[in-house]
């Protein structure tokens, strides 16, 4: 038996330790690539990545010994970020907005381009029967006329067809998912004109409270916006067209209606592979997600911000917190959505809920989806 000389310490006993350079390099990507992201979800994306499943403390460790480690804002700063590289934008209504007036008089109507790539959705294939009393395609300018200025059934213009007429059609086409069938028709032919595949991959979800009206229906409260409504909860692809959208009561939390939605997203495109999302869904929601629908879901959170903060090297010396911008950001992925939004408040009958039922507000926004891709595919 050899002796150990005075003053060596003996062998660490002790197993083997899990991560070794090959995940920590591992690790340094992940946190270059994702800044922002939490411990949980590193450590989520360690696994994906390399099949090695441990703890958050063991993780934690790893980056300790790697230099890496997680810095905060110490205080809020209060003046506005300017972004990088934007140039003064013109607001407002241009030539692109001055439609010429259709057969009713209004310019909201569809133009005969706009029709022929979507007229078959809505005409009638024979059958058994008395013919339609009035035709199709003016009855599809009502509800674009109701859509746009956000009046009420009972008062759209005697120009076209009978409002009772014309909302029985609505409500028919609804149930039967023609409006959302048009949406997709033209979001595919969309993404083929761009050189895009004709499904996505990559999805971003968000919500978005509304304020509803004295009609009454499913309401509530969103305590963090302070709106007393109904909240839409959409998931886009990557060039903000719309892929699913539910609707709840503005007191549903947004991780409590992820679950809907993003099944609703990929029964439709299978081929989702990415969710991007921001710091509501993080958490449980997003575990859950990942492993429900085998979607790899990363949260885009603000650079400034103080639950998570973000995983610099030692060496790099940071300026910190001068170096954080501040106030508004345009955060990668994120900010199509919110366009997303902005484009749906453009119809006045989405700014507020005027509906007590449940399915016209989903039928409402498919059909100003689909509106504004018909006039892009027949520009």
């Amino acid at each position: 038996m050899v002796k150990k000389a005075r003053g060596e310490q003996p062998g660490r006993p002790g197993r083997k330790p899990v991560l070794n350079a090959e995940h920590t390099a591992v690790l340094r990507a992940i946190t270059q690539e994702q800044p922002h992201s939490s411990l949980d979800e590193v450590t989520r994306e360690l696994l994906r990545r390399t099949g090695v499943k441990v703890s958050t403390v063991t993780v934690r460790k790893a980056l300790r010994e790697a230099g890496i480690q997680r810095l905060k804002p110490l205080r809020r700063a209060g003046a506005r970020a300017a972004v990088q590289g934007s140039a003064p934008t013109r607001y407002g209504y241009t030539a692109a907005h001055r439609r010429a007036d259709g057969v009713s008089g209004m310019n909201t109507d569809l133009t005969d381009a706009e029709w022929a790539l979507v007229g078959d959705l809505f005409e009638r294939d024979g059958g058994r029967g008395a013919p339609a009393r009035y035709e199709r395609r003016q009855i599809v300018n009502a509800c674009c006329y109701a859509l746009r200025t956000g009046c009420a059934w009972r008062l759209l213009p005697k120009t076209f067809p009978p409002w009772q007429a014309v909302y029985k059609a609505f409500s028919r086409w609804a149930a039967a998912g023609v409006f959302e069938a048009m949406h997709d028709r033209l979001r595919q032919q969309w993404r083929d004109r761009i050189g895009k595949a004709p499904e996505p991959t990559a999805a971003i979800i968000d919500a978005q409270s509304t304020r509803s009206t004295a009609q009454g229906g499913q309401t509530g409260f969103d305590a963090g916006k302070k709106v007393k409504g109904r909240k839409r909860h959409l998931v886009v692809d990557t060039l903000g067209l719309l892929l699913a959208v539910t609707i709840t009561a503005a007191s549903v939390q947004d991780r409590d209606a992820a679950a809907p939605v993003v099944a609703q997203a990929c029964a439709k495109v299978p081929g989702l592979k990415k969710l991007y999302a921001d710091g509501a869904y993080g958490g449980q929601c997003a575990a859950a997600i990942e492993k429900t629908h085998a979607l790899s879901v990363e949260i885009v959170r603000h650079p400034g911000n103080r639950s998570t903060g973000t995983w610099v090297a030692t060496a790099q010396q940071p300026l910190w917190p001068e170096s954080l911008p501040s106030g508004f950001v345009v955060l990668p992925k994120r900010w199509v959505v919110e366009r997303t939004h902005a484009w749906n408040e453009r119809a006045r009958r989405l700014m507020a809920h005027h509906d007590r039922s449940d399915w016209a507000p989903l039928a409402w926004v498919w059909l100003a989806e689909a509106r504004m891709l018909a006039t892009r595919l027949a520009t």
